[in-house]
């Protein structure tokens, strides 16, 4: 019965399946398009939303397209609706990587930054698993007053990030197919520093390509020194920095399946854009 205040231009295409539960009928009322131009857009993206989230979620998405229209887009719908979705399921592993989780006050523009930000910590996870790396190149140890420390798994890594201040959580691509490791610098106990090993240009050799304090500053000269000489206590000739080609790392199915089965079997189907069989591809267009 809602759908009589739009107006005809709104009805371009077969009308999509459409939520209609009591307190969305009463929500909805509130967020109809102003422009005529706008209604076959709102309605399609309103549909989208109810079938890839819920209810809520397509009101939320109305009120922030008659809003916003140009902010609005289509292309990152999915992830913002699954991550939606996984707010409401605490009892998921989604839910478990959410750090701000989905409510109807946010505004699209602090939706979208937690729901990439939730987006590139699945992306670590599925491609590093459950299990630490097992060969980080170097070994841990000492170097002055310094202690190198191995970020070699998800919880080490976001924990990390957390304290530093970095970006750290958007490196699984890079650990998965052999092109870096992360260590984690400290002094007293405190981290001080984190540290990215890598192949420099054509050298085939580790090198320190980056060497940050919290909140990105440079490291100190003396902090250079040291991560210099852990680095050459090593032999260097025969740590195996053979890299995957781009894209062709496996993901860790375990972790994928953990992940997407609460959703696949809440909406009873496994979407082509959220296979079972873990994708790259599927991964990225998210």
């Amino acid at each position: 019965m809602w759908l009589r205040k739009l107006p005809p231009e709104a009805f371009e295409r077969p009308i999509p399946r459409l939520p209609d539960g009591e307190l969305f009928r009463r929500q909805i009322a509130n967020h109809l398009p102003r422009s005529p131009k706008l209604a076959p857009a709102w309605l399609q993206l309103l549909a989208d939303a109810a079938a890839l989230a819920h209810e809520p979620m397509a009101a939320w998405v109305a009120r922030e397209f008659v809003r916003e229209p140009q902010r609005v887009k289509t292309a990152r719908l999915r992830q913002l609706c699954l991550w939606a979705w996984f707010s409401s399921q605490p009892a998921t592993l989604g839910h478990d990587l959410i750090e701000r989780p989905w409510t109807p006050d946010l505004r699209i523009d602090a939706a979208r930054s937690a729901a990439n930000d939730w987006r590139t910590v699945v992306a670590l996870h599925a491609n590093l698993g459950r299990l630490p790396i097992a060969d980080m190149w170097l070994r841990p140890g000492r170097m002055a007053s310094y202690e190198f420390m191995p970020l070699d798994s998800t919880s080490a890594i976001a924990a990390e990030a957390k304290a530093m201040r970095n970006c750290l959580r958007t490196f699984g691509n890079s650990l998965a197919h052999n092109q870096s490791r992360l260590w984690s610098v400290r002094k007293d106990g405190e981290r001080v520093a984190t540290l990215r090993i890598a192949r420099r240009f054509r050298d085939p050799l580790p090198n320190l390509v980056e060497l940050k304090g919290p909140g990105n500053v440079e490291a100190s000269r003396e902090l250079w020194w040291a991560a210099r000489q852990w680095l050459h206590k090593h032999d260097l000739s025969h740590i195996d920095m053979r890299q995957y080609d781009w894209g062709t790392a496996p993901l860790d199915r375990g972790h994928w399946t953990s992940l997407w089965r609460p959703y696949w079997l809440a909406k009873r189907r496994i979407p082509d854009w959220l296979p079972i069989a873990p994708s790259r591809e599927a991964l990225e267009a998210l």
